[in-house]
């Protein structure tokens, strides 16, 4: 679920809580209305975690070679950041 759907199920759980006044023999609008909204605002809850930037961590690597024709220590060094 995105946040636009939560968004939607928020709005439409409101919609059927507050607004209708429809009387159904076997649902109750009402409680129907809220548990919409509940379920929207954890799925949004849900969509903010999951969209919130992560930690990345730095990664540090050296290698080093001698070079057969010269004989010199090479030196190679990379950094990169990572992500999940």
């Amino acid at each position: 679920m995105r946040i636009g759907s939560s968004i939607f199920l928020i709005a439409l759980g409101a919609i059927l809580a507050f607004a209708v006044q429809a009387q159904v023999s076997f649902v109750d609008i009402t409680l129907v209305g809220y548990i919409l909204m509940v379920v929207g605002v954890i799925g949004l809850i849900a969509s903010l975690i999951l969209a919130a930037p992560r930690r990345q961590a730095r990664v540090s690597e050296s290698r080093s070679v001698v070079d057969p024709n010269t004989g010199e220590t090479i030196t190679r060094r990379e950094s990169r950041d990572t992500g999940l």
